[in-house]
Protein backbone atom coordinates (compact mmCIF):
# COMPACT_ATOMS: atom_id res chain seq x y z
CA UNK A 1 0.00 0.00 0.00
CA UNK A 2 1.01 3.18 -0.99
CA UNK A 3 1.32 5.60 2.33
CA UNK A 4 3.37 8.43 1.02
CA UNK A 5 4.24 10.24 -3.02
CA UNK A 6 6.56 12.69 -3.25
CA UNK A 7 7.53 14.52 -6.28
CA UNK A 8 9.66 17.18 -7.67
CA UNK A 9 10.69 18.91 -10.48
CA UNK A 10 8.58 16.17 -12.44
CA UNK A 11 7.17 17.93 -15.56
CA UNK A 12 4.57 21.07 -14.46
CA UNK A 13 5.25 19.96 -10.64
CA UNK A 14 7.79 21.78 -8.58
CA UNK A 15 7.18 20.19 -5.04
CA UNK A 16 4.36 17.97 -3.79
CA UNK A 17 3.48 15.23 -1.38
CA UNK A 18 0.79 13.52 -1.07
CA UNK A 19 -0.07 11.33 1.89
CA UNK A 20 -2.44 8.62 0.57
CA UNK A 21 -4.75 5.93 2.47
CA UNK A 22 -6.59 2.54 2.60
CA UNK A 23 -9.50 2.43 0.35
CA UNK A 24 -10.28 4.50 -2.96
CA UNK A 25 -8.54 7.61 -3.65
CA UNK A 26 -9.54 9.42 -6.15
CA UNK A 27 -7.79 12.59 -8.29
CA UNK A 28 -9.96 15.33 -9.73
CA UNK A 29 -9.39 18.19 -11.52
CA UNK A 30 -9.51 19.96 -14.61
CA UNK A 31 -8.17 18.18 -17.96
CA UNK A 32 -4.55 19.32 -18.27
CA UNK A 33 -4.41 19.90 -14.62
CA UNK A 34 -1.64 17.49 -13.85
CA UNK A 35 -3.72 14.60 -12.61
CA UNK A 36 -2.07 11.96 -14.88
CA UNK A 37 1.86 13.19 -13.89
CA UNK A 38 1.08 11.74 -10.72
CA UNK A 39 0.01 8.06 -11.82
CA UNK A 40 3.42 8.57 -14.21
CA UNK A 41 5.38 9.57 -11.79
CA UNK A 42 4.71 6.74 -9.88
CA UNK A 43 4.98 4.39 -13.20
CA UNK A 44 8.38 5.32 -12.65
CA UNK A 45 8.42 3.89 -8.85
CA UNK A 46 7.34 0.74 -10.80
CA UNK A 47 10.40 0.27 -13.03
CA UNK A 48 8.65 2.47 -16.72
CA UNK A 49 10.80 3.89 -18.60
CA UNK A 50 12.36 7.63 -17.66
CA UNK A 51 13.05 10.68 -20.15
CA UNK A 52 14.29 13.79 -19.68
CA UNK A 53 11.83 15.59 -21.14
CA UNK A 54 9.77 15.02 -17.98
CA UNK A 55 12.06 17.21 -16.19
CA UNK A 56 11.23 20.41 -15.17
CA UNK A 57 12.67 23.45 -16.96
CA UNK A 58 15.40 25.11 -15.48
CA UNK A 59 15.72 21.79 -12.65
CA UNK A 60 18.96 19.41 -12.78
CA UNK A 61 16.92 16.96 -11.96
CA UNK A 62 13.63 15.40 -11.31
CA UNK A 63 12.56 12.93 -7.99
CA UNK A 64 10.20 10.35 -7.37
CA UNK A 65 9.75 9.08 -3.98
CA UNK A 66 6.94 6.32 -2.21
CA UNK A 67 6.75 4.85 1.12
CA UNK A 68 5.51 1.68 0.36
CA UNK A 69 4.13 -0.63 3.46
CA UNK A 70 5.22 -4.34 1.86
CA UNK A 71 2.94 -7.16 1.95
CA UNK A 72 3.93 -10.58 3.63
CA UNK A 73 5.31 -12.56 0.64
CA UNK A 74 8.31 -14.87 0.64
CA UNK A 75 8.85 -14.51 -2.42
CA UNK A 76 9.08 -10.94 -2.15
CA UNK A 77 11.39 -11.20 0.95
CA UNK A 78 13.64 -13.41 -1.10
CA UNK A 79 13.99 -10.84 -3.82
CA UNK A 80 15.05 -7.86 -1.10
CA UNK A 81 17.32 -10.02 0.71
CA UNK A 82 18.93 -11.09 -2.57
CA UNK A 83 19.10 -7.31 -3.50
CA UNK A 84 20.71 -6.80 -0.23
CA UNK A 85 17.49 -4.05 0.67
CA UNK A 86 16.56 -4.26 4.05
CA UNK A 87 13.37 -3.31 5.47
CA UNK A 88 12.44 -1.40 8.79
CA UNK A 89 8.97 -2.10 10.42
CA UNK A 90 7.15 -3.17 7.10
CA UNK A 91 7.93 -0.36 4.98
CA UNK A 92 10.04 0.03 1.87
CA UNK A 93 11.12 3.41 0.41
CA UNK A 94 11.46 3.45 -3.11
CA UNK A 95 12.79 6.56 -5.27
CA UNK A 96 13.67 7.50 -8.78
CA UNK A 97 15.80 10.75 -9.82
CA UNK A 98 16.02 11.80 -13.36
CA UNK A 99 19.01 14.11 -14.19
CA UNK A 100 18.44 16.51 -16.85
CA UNK A 101 21.13 15.11 -19.56
CA UNK A 102 18.90 11.60 -19.28
CA UNK A 103 20.40 9.07 -17.11
CA UNK A 104 18.48 7.91 -14.38
CA UNK A 105 19.02 6.34 -10.92
CA UNK A 106 16.65 4.14 -8.51
CA UNK A 107 17.52 3.68 -5.01
CA UNK A 108 15.33 1.24 -2.75
CA UNK A 109 15.41 1.76 1.50
CA UNK A 110 18.30 4.35 0.76
CA UNK A 111 20.62 1.55 -1.64
CA UNK A 112 21.34 2.08 -5.05
CA UNK A 113 19.53 -0.64 -7.57
CA UNK A 114 17.88 -0.75 -11.40
CA UNK A 115 15.63 -0.36 -12.50
CA UNK A 116 15.02 -3.91 -13.85
CA UNK A 117 14.92 -4.70 -10.20
CA UNK A 118 11.58 -2.13 -9.46
CA UNK A 119 9.93 -3.92 -11.90
CA UNK A 120 10.40 -7.13 -10.34
CA UNK A 121 9.33 -5.41 -7.26
CA UNK A 122 6.22 -3.71 -8.61
CA UNK A 123 3.95 -6.85 -8.75
CA UNK A 124 4.26 -7.22 -4.69
CA UNK A 125 3.23 -3.48 -4.27
CA UNK A 126 0.44 -2.53 -7.07
CA UNK A 127 -0.47 -2.58 -10.62
CA UNK A 128 -1.46 1.12 -12.90
CA UNK A 129 -4.20 0.35 -15.79
CA UNK A 130 -4.30 3.68 -17.81
CA UNK A 131 -5.91 4.99 -21.13
CA UNK A 132 -2.69 2.99 -23.39
CA UNK A 133 -3.56 -0.28 -21.08
CA UNK A 134 -7.26 0.02 -22.82
CA UNK A 135 -5.57 -0.26 -26.26
CA UNK A 136 -3.42 -2.92 -24.48
CA UNK A 137 -6.62 -4.83 -24.12
CA UNK A 138 -6.64 -5.17 -27.69
CA UNK A 139 -3.28 -7.50 -28.03
CA UNK A 140 -3.75 -11.14 -28.08
CA UNK A 141 -0.19 -10.80 -26.26
CA UNK A 142 -2.01 -8.97 -23.79
CA UNK A 143 -4.81 -11.00 -23.26
CA UNK A 144 -2.57 -14.54 -22.84
CA UNK A 145 -0.66 -12.07 -19.42
CA UNK A 146 -4.01 -11.76 -18.16
CA UNK A 147 -5.43 -15.06 -18.59
CA UNK A 148 -2.11 -16.51 -16.88
CA UNK A 149 -2.18 -13.32 -14.37
CA UNK A 150 -5.79 -15.04 -13.12
CA UNK A 151 -4.86 -18.55 -13.95
CA UNK A 152 -1.78 -18.04 -11.95
CA UNK A 153 0.29 -19.72 -14.03
CA UNK A 154 3.62 -18.18 -13.78
CA UNK A 155 6.08 -21.15 -12.69
CA UNK A 156 4.19 -23.12 -15.55
CA UNK A 157 4.75 -20.56 -18.12
CA UNK A 158 8.93 -20.04 -17.21
CA UNK A 159 9.42 -23.84 -16.86
CA UNK A 160 7.63 -24.07 -20.58
CA UNK A 161 10.10 -21.24 -21.72
CA UNK A 162 13.28 -22.29 -20.71
CA UNK A 163 12.51 -26.10 -22.40
CA UNK A 164 11.52 -23.81 -25.46
CA UNK A 165 14.63 -22.20 -25.53
CA UNK A 166 16.69 -24.95 -24.94
CA UNK A 167 14.93 -26.73 -27.93
CA UNK A 168 15.11 -23.89 -29.89
CA UNK A 169 18.60 -23.88 -29.22
CA UNK A 170 19.30 -27.14 -30.47
CA UNK A 171 17.18 -26.80 -33.51
CA UNK A 172 19.23 -23.84 -34.39
CA UNK A 173 22.14 -25.99 -33.95
CA UNK A 174 20.87 -29.00 -36.20
CA UNK A 175 20.33 -26.49 -38.75
CA UNK A 176 23.74 -25.15 -38.23
CA UNK A 177 25.11 -28.32 -39.25
CA UNK A 178 22.90 -29.03 -41.92
CA UNK A 179 23.95 -25.69 -43.85
CA UNK A 180 27.54 -26.13 -43.56
CA UNK A 181 27.76 -29.67 -44.14
CA UNK A 182 28.73 -29.54 -47.84
CA UNK A 183 31.38 -26.77 -47.50
CA UNK A 184 32.75 -27.86 -44.58
CA UNK A 185 33.33 -31.62 -46.31
CA UNK A 186 34.71 -29.63 -49.15
CA UNK A 187 37.39 -28.11 -46.44
CA UNK A 188 37.77 -31.22 -45.08
CA UNK A 189 40.17 -32.06 -48.20
CA UNK A 190 42.00 -28.88 -47.22
CA UNK A 191 42.29 -29.92 -43.59
CA UNK A 192 43.77 -33.02 -44.22
CA UNK A 193 46.10 -31.59 -47.13
CA UNK A 194 47.58 -29.36 -44.81
CA UNK A 195 47.71 -31.75 -41.40
CA UNK A 196 49.63 -34.08 -43.71
CA UNK A 197 52.10 -31.49 -44.53
CA UNK A 198 52.32 -30.40 -40.96
CA UNK A 199 53.32 -33.91 -39.90
CA UNK A 200 55.49 -35.32 -42.66
CA UNK A 201 58.00 -32.34 -41.78
CA UNK A 202 57.32 -32.75 -37.87
CA UNK A 203 58.47 -29.85 -36.60
CA UNK A 204 59.11 -29.27 -32.65
CA UNK A 205 58.93 -26.29 -30.64
CA UNK A 206 62.69 -24.05 -30.13
CA UNK A 207 63.58 -26.58 -33.49
CA UNK A 208 64.51 -23.62 -35.58
CA UNK A 209 66.98 -21.72 -33.01
CA UNK A 210 68.98 -24.26 -31.93
CA UNK A 211 69.04 -25.26 -35.99
CA UNK A 212 70.12 -21.50 -36.60
CA UNK A 213 72.56 -21.97 -33.98
CA UNK A 214 74.49 -24.41 -35.43
CA UNK A 215 74.54 -23.57 -38.87
CA UNK A 216 76.36 -20.35 -37.36
CA UNK A 217 79.25 -22.42 -35.84
CA UNK A 218 79.47 -24.86 -38.83
CA UNK A 219 79.58 -22.00 -41.50
CA UNK A 220 82.19 -20.49 -39.41
CA UNK A 221 83.95 -23.47 -38.56
CA UNK A 222 87.70 -22.69 -39.68
CA UNK A 223 87.70 -18.66 -38.21
CA UNK A 224 86.23 -20.56 -34.67
CA UNK A 225 89.00 -22.88 -35.02
CA UNK A 226 91.45 -20.08 -35.88
CA UNK A 227 90.06 -18.18 -32.69
CA UNK A 228 90.04 -20.62 -30.60
CA UNK A 229 93.78 -22.21 -31.39
CA UNK A 230 94.70 -18.86 -30.61
CA UNK A 231 93.09 -18.31 -27.27
CA UNK A 232 94.82 -21.70 -26.17
CA UNK A 233 98.19 -20.79 -27.19
CA UNK A 234 97.77 -17.38 -25.60
CA UNK A 235 96.44 -18.70 -22.44
CA UNK A 236 98.49 -22.00 -22.00
CA UNK A 237 100.58 -23.68 -24.91
CA UNK A 238 103.06 -20.81 -25.42
CA UNK A 239 106.07 -20.00 -23.41
CA UNK A 240 104.90 -17.09 -22.34
CA UNK A 241 101.75 -17.88 -22.10
CA UNK A 242 99.14 -16.33 -19.21
CA UNK A 243 99.32 -19.12 -17.20
CA UNK A 244 103.46 -19.69 -17.78
CA UNK A 245 103.90 -16.05 -16.70
CA UNK A 246 101.04 -16.68 -13.20
CA UNK A 247 103.58 -19.27 -12.41
CA UNK A 248 106.64 -17.66 -12.90
CA UNK A 249 105.32 -15.07 -10.78
CA UNK A 250 103.68 -17.18 -8.07
CA UNK A 251 107.30 -18.44 -7.88
CA UNK A 252 108.71 -14.80 -7.32
CA UNK A 253 106.17 -13.94 -4.75
CA UNK A 254 106.89 -17.49 -2.78
CA UNK A 255 110.80 -16.26 -2.56
CA UNK A 256 109.55 -13.00 -1.43
CA UNK A 257 107.22 -13.78 1.50
CA UNK A 258 110.28 -15.82 2.70
CA UNK A 259 111.81 -12.86 3.44
CA UNK A 260 108.87 -10.37 3.67
CA UNK A 261 105.71 -12.55 5.06
CA UNK A 262 103.75 -9.36 4.06
CA UNK A 263 103.42 -10.73 0.71
CA UNK A 264 102.17 -13.50 1.43
CA UNK A 265 98.51 -12.55 1.20
CA UNK A 266 99.63 -11.46 -3.05
CA UNK A 267 100.73 -14.96 -3.54
CA UNK A 268 97.80 -16.25 -2.13
CA UNK A 269 95.77 -14.09 -4.47
CA UNK A 270 96.70 -15.12 -7.45
CA UNK A 271 96.26 -18.91 -6.70
CA UNK A 272 92.85 -18.62 -8.07
CA UNK A 273 93.73 -16.47 -11.13
CA UNK A 274 96.11 -18.91 -11.70
CA UNK A 275 93.58 -22.24 -11.54
CA UNK A 276 91.21 -20.18 -13.45
CA UNK A 277 93.42 -19.34 -16.78
CA UNK A 278 94.32 -23.16 -16.11
CA UNK A 279 90.41 -24.21 -16.34
CA UNK A 280 89.60 -21.39 -18.91
CA UNK A 281 93.00 -23.35 -20.84
CA UNK A 282 91.55 -26.87 -20.48
CA UNK A 283 87.88 -25.29 -21.52
CA UNK A 284 89.14 -23.59 -24.80
CA UNK A 285 91.05 -26.86 -25.84
CA UNK A 286 88.27 -29.28 -25.16
CA UNK A 287 86.21 -26.58 -27.46
CA UNK A 288 89.02 -27.37 -30.33
CA UNK A 289 88.71 -31.17 -29.95
CA UNK A 290 85.30 -31.01 -30.94
CA UNK A 291 85.65 -28.61 -33.63
CA UNK A 292 85.15 -30.10 -37.44
CA UNK A 293 84.01 -28.53 -40.50
CA UNK A 294 80.90 -30.88 -41.55
CA UNK A 295 79.39 -30.35 -44.88
CA UNK A 296 77.10 -32.76 -44.92
CA UNK A 297 75.58 -32.10 -41.39
CA UNK A 298 75.83 -28.80 -42.59
CA UNK A 299 73.77 -29.40 -45.78
CA UNK A 300 70.84 -31.25 -43.17
CA UNK A 301 70.47 -28.09 -41.74
CA UNK A 302 69.95 -26.27 -44.50
CA UNK A 303 67.25 -28.49 -45.88
CA UNK A 304 65.56 -28.75 -42.61
CA UNK A 305 65.19 -24.77 -42.08
CA UNK A 306 64.04 -24.57 -45.68
CA UNK A 307 61.41 -27.23 -44.57
CA UNK A 308 60.42 -25.20 -41.95
CA UNK A 309 60.74 -21.85 -43.31
CA UNK A 310 57.68 -23.00 -46.17
CA UNK A 311 55.70 -23.90 -42.81
CA UNK A 312 56.06 -20.96 -41.81
CA UNK A 313 55.37 -19.27 -45.08
CA UNK A 314 51.95 -20.85 -44.85
CA UNK A 315 50.64 -21.98 -41.47
CA UNK A 316 52.53 -18.86 -38.82
CA UNK A 317 55.22 -16.94 -38.59
CA UNK A 318 56.77 -19.47 -35.75
CA UNK A 319 57.29 -23.05 -34.92
CA UNK A 320 54.76 -22.54 -32.16
CA UNK A 321 52.60 -21.08 -34.55
CA UNK A 322 52.68 -24.09 -36.99
CA UNK A 323 51.92 -26.12 -34.13
CA UNK A 324 48.68 -24.54 -33.06
CA UNK A 325 47.59 -24.63 -36.57
CA UNK A 326 47.99 -27.96 -36.37
CA UNK A 327 46.01 -28.40 -33.49
CA UNK A 328 43.51 -26.09 -34.81
CA UNK A 329 43.25 -28.59 -38.17
CA UNK A 330 43.15 -31.67 -36.14
CA UNK A 331 39.83 -30.35 -33.97
CA UNK A 332 38.34 -29.54 -37.34
CA UNK A 333 38.48 -32.33 -38.83
CA UNK A 334 37.69 -34.66 -35.48
CA UNK A 335 34.56 -32.46 -35.57
CA UNK A 336 33.63 -33.28 -39.13
CA UNK A 337 34.74 -36.95 -38.45
CA UNK A 338 32.20 -37.21 -35.27
CA UNK A 339 29.44 -34.99 -36.90
CA UNK A 340 27.25 -38.26 -37.48
CA UNK A 341 27.41 -38.32 -33.67
CA UNK A 342 26.74 -35.19 -32.92
CA UNK A 343 24.13 -34.85 -35.15
CA UNK A 344 22.20 -37.87 -33.93
CA UNK A 345 22.95 -36.98 -30.22
CA UNK A 346 21.41 -33.47 -31.05
CA UNK A 347 18.61 -35.08 -32.94
CA UNK A 348 17.94 -37.25 -29.82
CA UNK A 349 18.63 -34.46 -27.14
CA UNK A 350 15.80 -32.34 -29.37
CA UNK A 351 13.38 -35.24 -29.83
CA UNK A 352 12.93 -35.32 -25.94
CA UNK A 353 13.20 -31.48 -25.92
CA UNK A 354 10.26 -31.50 -27.84
CA UNK A 355 8.64 -34.23 -25.75
CA UNK A 356 9.31 -32.55 -22.66
CA UNK A 357 7.96 -29.32 -24.18
CA UNK A 358 4.78 -30.76 -25.93
CA UNK A 359 3.47 -32.31 -22.26
CA UNK A 360 4.55 -28.73 -20.38
CA UNK A 361 2.30 -26.92 -23.50
CA UNK A 362 -0.39 -29.27 -23.20
CA UNK A 363 -0.38 -29.05 -19.03
CA UNK A 364 -0.16 -25.53 -20.00
CA UNK A 365 -3.18 -25.54 -21.74
CA UNK A 366 -5.07 -27.33 -19.68
CA UNK A 367 -5.11 -24.45 -16.57
CA UNK A 368 -5.99 -21.65 -18.87
CA UNK A 369 -8.48 -23.65 -20.58
CA UNK A 370 -9.89 -24.65 -17.09
CA UNK A 371 -9.09 -20.91 -15.66
CA UNK A 372 -10.92 -19.95 -18.64
CA UNK A 373 -14.02 -21.07 -18.03
CA UNK A 374 -14.21 -19.34 -14.53
CA UNK A 375 -12.82 -16.19 -15.71
CA UNK A 376 -15.67 -15.88 -17.89
CA UNK A 377 -17.88 -16.11 -15.46
CA UNK A 378 -16.44 -13.78 -13.00
CA UNK A 379 -16.13 -11.07 -15.65
CA UNK A 380 -19.98 -11.53 -16.29
CA UNK A 381 -20.92 -11.27 -12.89
CA UNK A 382 -18.16 -7.98 -12.62
CA UNK A 383 -20.22 -6.35 -16.19
CA UNK A 384 -23.70 -7.11 -14.88
CA UNK A 385 -22.34 -5.19 -11.84
CA UNK A 386 -21.01 -2.35 -14.06
CA UNK A 387 -24.79 -2.36 -15.96
CA UNK A 388 -23.83 -4.62 -18.41
CA UNK A 389 -25.65 -7.33 -17.36
CA UNK A 390 -26.51 -8.93 -20.94
CA UNK A 391 -22.61 -8.66 -22.23
CA UNK A 392 -21.18 -12.03 -22.86
CA UNK A 393 -17.46 -12.67 -22.20
CA UNK A 394 -15.79 -15.53 -23.49
CA UNK A 395 -12.21 -16.65 -23.72
CA UNK A 396 -10.96 -18.47 -26.93
CA UNK A 397 -7.91 -20.63 -26.80
CA UNK A 398 -6.43 -22.15 -29.87
CA UNK A 399 -3.43 -24.07 -30.98
CA UNK A 400 -0.14 -21.75 -32.33
CA UNK A 401 2.86 -21.99 -32.83
CA UNK A 402 5.14 -23.14 -30.10
CA UNK A 403 6.62 -19.92 -28.03
CA UNK A 404 8.43 -18.97 -24.87
CA UNK A 405 4.54 -18.94 -23.68
CA UNK A 406 3.58 -22.33 -24.77
CA UNK A 407 1.41 -23.37 -27.55
CA UNK A 408 -1.80 -21.32 -27.58
CA UNK A 409 -3.31 -18.06 -29.16
CA UNK A 410 -6.05 -16.53 -26.45
CA UNK A 411 -8.98 -13.70 -27.85
CA UNK A 412 -11.10 -11.76 -25.67
CA UNK A 413 -14.40 -11.90 -27.16
CA UNK A 414 -17.49 -10.02 -25.92
CA UNK A 415 -21.24 -10.23 -27.21
CA UNK A 416 -22.34 -6.90 -25.29
CA UNK A 417 -25.91 -6.95 -26.91
CA UNK A 418 -28.40 -9.90 -26.73
CA UNK A 419 -28.84 -12.58 -29.30
CA UNK A 420 -25.29 -11.51 -30.96
CA UNK A 421 -22.15 -14.03 -31.50
CA UNK A 422 -18.92 -13.19 -29.22
CA UNK A 423 -16.32 -11.05 -31.43
CA UNK A 424 -13.24 -9.41 -30.37
CA UNK A 425 -13.54 -6.50 -28.27
CA UNK A 426 -11.82 -4.12 -30.68
CA UNK A 427 -14.89 -5.00 -33.30
CA UNK A 428 -17.41 -4.45 -30.79
CA UNK A 429 -17.23 -2.62 -28.12
CA UNK A 430 -17.68 0.98 -27.46
CA UNK A 431 -15.17 3.26 -25.56
CA UNK A 432 -17.64 3.60 -21.88
CA UNK A 433 -17.54 -0.38 -22.60
CA UNK A 434 -13.72 -0.93 -22.77
CA UNK A 435 -13.14 1.26 -19.80
CA UNK A 436 -16.09 -1.05 -17.90
CA UNK A 437 -14.46 -4.22 -19.55
CA UNK A 438 -11.31 -3.23 -18.27
CA UNK A 439 -12.39 -2.95 -14.91
CA UNK A 440 -13.99 -5.87 -14.25
CA UNK A 441 -10.94 -7.37 -15.70
CA UNK A 442 -8.57 -5.94 -13.43
CA UNK A 443 -11.20 -7.03 -10.37
CA UNK A 444 -10.96 -10.35 -11.29
CA UNK A 445 -7.16 -10.68 -11.73
CA UNK A 446 -6.69 -8.08 -8.51
CA UNK A 447 -8.84 -10.73 -6.19
CA UNK A 448 -6.41 -13.63 -7.41
CA UNK A 449 -3.39 -11.78 -6.66
CA UNK A 450 -5.25 -10.65 -3.65
CA UNK A 451 -2.84 -11.36 -0.09
CA UNK A 452 -3.65 -12.33 2.63
CA UNK A 453 -5.55 -10.28 5.02
CA UNK A 454 -2.61 -9.70 7.36
CA UNK A 455 -0.49 -8.39 4.59
CA UNK A 456 -0.64 -4.76 3.25
CA UNK A 457 -3.31 -4.59 0.77
CA UNK A 458 -1.96 -4.05 -3.05
CA UNK A 459 -2.30 -0.42 -5.02
CA UNK A 460 -4.33 -0.45 -7.74
CA UNK A 461 -4.20 2.57 -9.82
CA UNK A 462 -6.96 3.91 -12.35
CA UNK A 463 -6.04 6.79 -14.84
CA UNK A 464 -9.30 7.93 -16.11
CA UNK A 465 -11.08 4.50 -16.55
CA UNK A 466 -14.26 6.29 -16.71
CA UNK A 467 -13.66 7.41 -20.60
CA UNK A 468 -16.30 7.05 -22.64
CA UNK A 469 -19.25 6.18 -19.93
CA UNK A 470 -21.55 8.69 -17.97
CA UNK A 471 -25.02 8.45 -16.04
CA UNK A 472 -25.62 4.76 -14.76
CA UNK A 473 -22.92 3.55 -15.92
CA UNK A 474 -20.54 5.87 -14.15
CA UNK A 475 -22.46 5.65 -10.72
CA UNK A 476 -22.19 1.48 -11.08
CA UNK A 477 -18.47 2.15 -11.86
CA UNK A 478 -17.81 4.47 -8.67
CA UNK A 479 -19.56 1.31 -6.98
CA UNK A 480 -17.71 -0.83 -7.94
CA UNK A 481 -14.18 0.73 -7.26
CA UNK A 482 -15.58 1.09 -4.30
CA UNK A 483 -16.37 -2.54 -3.40
CA UNK A 484 -12.65 -3.24 -4.85
CA UNK A 485 -11.30 -0.77 -2.09
CA UNK A 486 -12.50 -2.84 0.46
CA UNK A 487 -9.94 -5.35 -0.16
CA UNK A 488 -7.00 -3.07 -2.64
CA UNK A 489 -5.71 0.33 -1.86
CA UNK A 490 -7.41 2.13 -5.04
CA UNK A 491 -5.95 5.65 -6.98
CA UNK A 492 -8.64 6.55 -9.75
CA UNK A 493 -8.06 9.39 -11.66
CA UNK A 494 -11.68 10.38 -12.91
CA UNK A 495 -13.28 13.38 -14.41
CA UNK A 496 -17.12 12.31 -13.65
CA UNK A 497 -18.91 13.32 -10.30
CA UNK A 498 -21.00 10.01 -9.99
CA UNK A 499 -17.73 8.42 -9.26
CA UNK A 500 -15.85 11.22 -7.47
CA UNK A 501 -18.95 10.65 -4.87
CA UNK A 502 -18.03 7.36 -3.80
CA UNK A 503 -14.34 8.03 -3.23
CA UNK A 504 -13.00 7.58 0.83
CA UNK A 505 -10.40 10.17 0.22
CA UNK A 506 -10.71 13.04 -2.39
CA UNK A 507 -7.65 15.07 -3.90
CA UNK A 508 -8.05 18.09 -5.76
CA UNK A 509 -5.14 18.87 -8.58
CA UNK A 510 -4.54 22.86 -10.39
CA UNK A 511 -2.32 24.40 -11.71
CA UNK A 512 -1.00 27.66 -10.39
CA UNK A 513 1.02 30.24 -11.11
CA UNK A 514 4.06 30.69 -8.59
CA UNK A 515 7.29 33.33 -9.40
CA UNK A 516 5.73 33.60 -13.27
CA UNK A 517 5.90 30.22 -13.56
CA UNK A 518 2.90 27.49 -13.89
CA UNK A 519 3.20 24.73 -10.90
CA UNK A 520 0.36 22.16 -10.11
CA UNK A 521 -0.55 21.47 -6.73
CA UNK A 522 -2.56 18.83 -4.54
CA UNK A 523 -4.54 18.90 -1.48
CA UNK A 524 -6.82 17.05 0.00
CA UNK A 525 -10.76 17.73 0.12
CA UNK A 526 -12.77 17.60 3.16
CA UNK A 527 -16.52 19.20 3.95
CA UNK A 528 -17.89 21.44 2.04
CA UNK A 529 -14.55 21.79 -0.15
CA UNK A 530 -15.27 18.59 -1.52
CA UNK A 531 -19.00 19.30 -1.89
CA UNK A 532 -18.06 22.48 -4.14
CA UNK A 533 -15.34 20.64 -5.96
CA UNK A 534 -17.94 18.00 -7.06
CA UNK A 535 -20.14 20.61 -7.73
CA UNK A 536 -18.04 22.43 -10.58
CA UNK A 537 -17.50 19.10 -12.11
CA UNK A 538 -21.24 19.29 -12.26
CA UNK A 539 -21.81 22.62 -13.56
CA UNK A 540 -18.23 24.16 -14.62
CA UNK A 541 -16.51 27.24 -12.90
CA UNK A 542 -20.19 29.02 -12.32
CA UNK A 543 -21.28 27.11 -9.24
CA UNK A 544 -25.41 27.10 -8.72
CA UNK A 545 -27.16 26.27 -6.45
CA UNK A 546 -29.10 23.28 -7.53
CA UNK A 547 -25.11 21.99 -8.90
CA UNK A 548 -24.13 22.10 -4.65
CA UNK A 549 -27.33 20.52 -3.90
CA UNK A 550 -26.32 17.48 -6.52
CA UNK A 551 -23.05 17.12 -5.32
CA UNK A 552 -24.43 17.05 -1.54
CA UNK A 553 -26.91 14.00 -3.30
CA UNK A 554 -23.75 12.54 -4.66
CA UNK A 555 -22.00 12.62 -1.83
CA UNK A 556 -24.35 10.83 0.60
CA UNK A 557 -25.39 8.57 -2.08
CA UNK A 558 -21.25 7.40 -1.99
CA UNK A 559 -21.52 7.42 2.13
CA UNK A 560 -24.20 4.54 2.01
CA UNK A 561 -22.64 2.72 -0.41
Amino acid sequence: MLLDLVVENYAVIERVRVRFHPGLNLLTGETGSGKSIIVDALALLFGSRASQESVRSGAARARVSGLFEIPDDERLRQILESAGIEVEDGELLLEREILAEGKSRAFAGSRPITAALLRDLAPFLGDIHGQHDQQMLFSPAAQLEMLDAFAGTGAAVAEAGELYRCWRGVTRELEELDRTEQETLRLLDIWNFQRKEIEAVAPKPGEDAALEQERRVLQNSVRLEEAAGAAWTALYDAPDSAAARLRAAIRKLEELSRIDPRLDSVRESLGPAAIAVEEASYAVRDYLSRLEANPARLEEIENRLAALDRLKRKYGATVEDILAFLDDVRAKIAAVETAGERRQSLEQRRKELAARYQAAADALSARRKEAALELEKRVEAELAALAMERTRFKVLIEPAAWSERGADSVRFLVSPNLGEEPRPLEKVASGGEISRIALALKTCIAGRERPARTSAPRTLVFDEVDAGIGGRAAETVGRRLKQLAASCQVLCVTHLPQIAGFADHHFSVEKRESNGRTVAVIEELTGEARTREIARMLSGERLTREAMKHAEQLLKTGAEA
